[in-house]
């Protein structure tokens, strides 16, 4: 097995064919077949249905691994270039987009200051598209929702952030100054799917109460789901960073009595150590976490202590 094998092989599970791969390569399509029939036959297993140009379920198992094998190599790379005084190399960030929106400006500006050569790549996901990335070693780490149960990750707590109503001026909640769940619960409203770690902790804290929250329609995106109540398509809860002051419209910010803040915080592979450029960064993104503690309203510390487990969520009673 080699490199050359693992490349072709995702080149193929990436274009869609071994003609597109190929291409992609810069190479021809025997080249590519050559490669993943040498590796078929060394792992004594289909990879690639040649019917569809898909991948098999051997296939799939054997791209996550090259990712992670490229990931490792890439760092490697890395820490070789940054020997010296200077730190170069690029380093991979994931981060949920309603807290990118201010937190990657300032990083962008304080990587650049402070480390020229290092080329940072920021990839704006959810949550539940972001940690497979970090697992598959597509990027270095991420900031995203927790708590998560997933034990190829590390987590590291940054802070909370308030969770919010966020209701169009004409509708019903919009006239309060702040609500009980119980009231939220009458209404319908825009929500994360189920299995995300945002509703399932409004899940739960809504069957603490005796009640249960209806969806109008279920959306896997913070930023999205504003967009979608400032613009008079319904109520949502958000964290609230996800309603920054500067967004116009006919809209109103409620407090929600029994909520508690969202846990942000930052995951890592388990496994393998963070390249140069990559902790570079890291140690700049907690200093510019640190700095926006102490100014922004609506993020918090988090208490000390271990991550707390995400309250799995109970049926309301009848």
């Amino acid at each position: 097995m080699d490199l050359r094998q693992l490349s072709a092989l995702t080149a193929v599970h990436d274009n869609g064919s071994f003609s597109a791969a190929a291409r992609a390569l810069h190479t021809v399509q025997s080249n590519v077949s050559t490669h993943v029939a040498r590796l078929e036959r060394e792992l004594g297993a289909t990879l690639v249905d040649r019917s569809t140009g898909l991948l098999t379920e051997e296939g799939m198992v054997v791209v996550e691994r090259a990712g992670r094998v490229q990931a490792e190599l890439d760092a490697m790379a890395s820490d070789v270039a940054s020997m010296g005084d200077v730190v170069s190399g690029a380093a991979r960030v994931g981060v949920i987009g309603t807290v990118g929106r201010w937190l990657v400006p300032r990083l962008v500006d304080a990587v650049h200051r402070e480390h020229p050569l290092v080329r940072l790549v920021v990839v704006d996901a959810t949550t539940s598209s972001l940690t497979p990335m970090v697992e598959a070693g597509a990027v270095d780490f991420a900031i995203v929702n927790i708590p998560l149960s997933r034990p190829d990750v590390s987590i590291e707590p940054l802070f909370a952030e308030d969770r919010i109503l966020v209701a169009p001026t004409r509708h019903p909640l919009a006239a309060h100054d702040h609500v009980s769940l119980g009231v939220v619960a009458e209404h319908e409203l825009l929500l994360p799917p189920p299995g995300t770690s945002f509703r399932d902790e409004l899940d739960a804290a809504a069957a603490r109460v005796g009640v249960q929250l209806t969806s109008k329609a279920e959306v896997d995106g913070m930023r999205l789901l504003a967009s979608l109540a400032f613009q008079g398509f319904g109520a949502t809860i958000i964290p609230s960073g996800a309603a920054p002051s500067y967004v116009g419209g006919d809209w109103t910010i409620v407090a929600i009595d029994e909520l508690v803040p969202r846990s942000v915080g930052l995951v890592r592979r388990s496994k393998g150590l963070l390249s140069l450029p990559a902790r570079a960064v890291h140690d700049e993104l907690l200093s510019v976490v640190a700095e926006q503690l102490a100014t922004r309203a609506g993020i918090h510390p988090l208490p000390d202590g271990p991550v707390p487990q995400a309250d799995a969520p109970s049926p309301a009673p009848a």
